[in-house]
This record gives C-alpha cells, structure tokens and sequence, in this order.
C-alpha cells in the first residue's frame, strides 16, 4: 500500500513538473512582437519576420499590420505596438503625442525608396510626367475640375482622369504632397484612396486611363500590369530603379523609410533579438523585395544607437524632401 502511495506520488509530481515544463513553453512559443504602420515598408518588415520567425523556430509570433504611417504612429504612441514602420519621420504632433503617453523611441531608418507613379501599360501619352503635371492633378483647386487628362495637357486625349492614392493615414501620401503640391496632405479629395496598395495596384491596372502612386516594391511586383512614369524633377526624365535613388537623380520622389521602435519593448529579449536580426539582415531582404539598401554603414551605425538605446529624431518633427542617402547617412553619424 505505502509503495503504492510513493508510486502515486512520484507520477502526480512527475505529471506536474510536465507541466511545468509545458506551461514554460507555451508561454516562450506565444512571445508575441506587435509591429504596425506603413504599407510601404510592410513588405521589408514581413520578409524580415518571416526569416525571424524561422530561425527561432516559431517560439516568437511577430504581427505585421497595415493601418499607414499615421495609423501606425497613433497605435505606437498609445503603446499598443513594439515597433511602428514608418514611410516618412515621425512629426512634431506624433512625438508630443509619445512624450505625454511616456512612450520613447529609438528611430531606425532600414532602406530608401523610390515613390513610383504608375499608369495603365495601354497610356502612351504620359510616360513622362513633370511635377508641375502632378501638381495640376493632385491639388486641392484641382477637385472636381481637373477631371479629363487633355486639362492637364492639351495635346492628351480628351479622356477621363481616374485617380488613385493612398488614404490620409499614409506616410506615402504625405511625402508626396509634400513634394509636388508643396505641403503635405495637401491634396483634393475625390480620388480613390486606400491603405492597401494592392488595391491602388488593382485600380490602376484595370483603367487605361487611371494614375496612381505608391512605393516602388508594388511596382517592381507587378510590372507586367503597371508602367511607370519617368518623373522631371526640373534636371530632365529619369525613371525611378535603385541606380536613380543611389545616385540621387530621383528627385523630388526618392526618400528614406524608417522603424520606430517602443524603448521599453527593447528590455523583452526577443524584441531586442528581432531588431538585432532586423538589421543584420536588412540589405539582402531590402534588395529581395526591390528597395534601395542602404550602405552597410547605415545600418552598423543604427545597430550602434540601437545597443546604445539612443532616443529620438535626427527629423526635428519636420517633413523634408529631396534627402539623399549620403546627407541621411552624416546627420545618423552626429546623432
């Protein structure tokens, strides 16, 4: 009777050490990192969280979400996020709005992109586009009267403009009115706008006489169904590709994208080890999803005020445009 009890003993404890052991498992395998923000830079930032995930043999589950630069910041300010990817710097509103919640972060930008406007591979009329142009499409006095393309051009068809673009929340839309309207969300309202730039893609795709803009990775995805419109700056047409961003002739629409990570998220271990991976991996996933990797440099210098916890903005809170790598690279070595 009394071996009996022991041999009940010794299963109850061997059966509660398991447990144990699966309770501790569980909860290392339901590690979860929050990340959202940017559609741009979703596709560098799900790469990255899919090798992560792999290597660490899914004991860390990373969320990837979609809601635009703006969306994304106002999740990451209320600390409901880990990480928030950002197509354009964080603005004076968004860091009022971390430092009253208590949210500090650390500003990493991970690639250059190169913001393509794309019409339908059937348009044979507006391969070239000066910004003039765009500005003439996309202004707020262009609303309900820039509605056929020969208003824009005389010597284009007398054929119905159909817009699309990114919704308000967009890092990208306000980049890009920034640059060709000359303030940013400065823009008329009656176009189709989206989050989603695979439904920017889809409207674009499905109208010989639609235009839209997006980054250059939804592009490079789908160049059997898009065209991209070279872009005169003032110094001439030039297409956007990496060689165009690295040498800095894309302008004004090439421009650096970003994550923004939670400072207290970087005391969990695996957020740390993400971020880490994040940059030691970001020049050959950066390139695999059609970006503009930045030197190594960059991202040696962003792992260095990662480790180091540096906080802030090298931005100021300000929209800029025109910024090149190398002038992106000397403000990173002084911050």
């Amino acid at each position: 009777m009394k071996r009996s009890s022991r041999l009940l003993s010794i299963m109850f404890a061997a059966v509660a050490l398991a447990g144990t052991v699966f309770s501790a498992v569980s909860a290392r395998a339901q590690q979860v990192i929050k990340i959202d923000g940017s559609s741009t830079v979703y596709p560098i930032t799900e790469a990255v969280a899919e090798e992560f995930q792999k290597a660490r043999k899914a004991r860390v589950k990373v969320t990837v979400g979609i809601s635009g630069t703006g969306g994304g910041f106002k999740k990451f300010c209320r600390g409901e996020t880990d990480i928030s990817d950002a197509s354009r710097p964080i603005t004076s509103k968004e860091m009022a709005d971390c430092k009253e919640a208590g949210v500090q972060y650390i500003e990493l930008p991970v690639a250059f992109d190169a913001l393509t406007v794309v019409i339908h591979p059937k348009n044979d009329w507006a391969s070239a586009l000066t910004i003039a142009d765009l500005k003439k499409m996309w202004e707020p006095a262009a609303q309900g009267k820039i509605t056929r393309w020969n208003q824009v051009r005389p010597s284009w068809p007398d054929a119905p403009l159909a817009l699309f673009g990114p919704g308000a929340d967009s890092g990208t839309f306000e980049y890009f009115t920034e640059a060709v309207v000359g303030k940013a969300k400065s823009s008329r309202g009656d176009f189709t706008a989206s989050e989603d730039d695979n439904v920017l893609v889809q409207g674009v795709a499905n109208n010989r006489n639609a235009l839209g803009y997006f980054g250059f990775a939804y592009y490079a995805e789908n160049q059997k169904r898009l065209k991209a419109a070279a872009i005169d700056g003032g110094k001439g047409r030039v297409m956007p590709s990496a060689k165009t961003v690295e040498d800095g002739t894309y302008q004004p629409l090439s421009r650096p994208i970003f994550i923004y990570v939670n400072k207290k998220a970087t005391e969990r271990p695996e957020v740390k080890e993400f971020v880490d991976f994040y940059l030691n991996n970001a020049a050959q996933l950066v390139k695999q999803v059609k970006y503009v990797p930045l030197p190594a440099v960059a991202y040696k210098t962003g792992l260095d005020h990662f480790k180091k916890g540096r906080a802030g903005s090298v931005f100021g809170g300000k929209p800029e445009v025109g910024l090149r790598i190398e002038e992106l690279l000397k403000r990173e070595a002084r911050f």
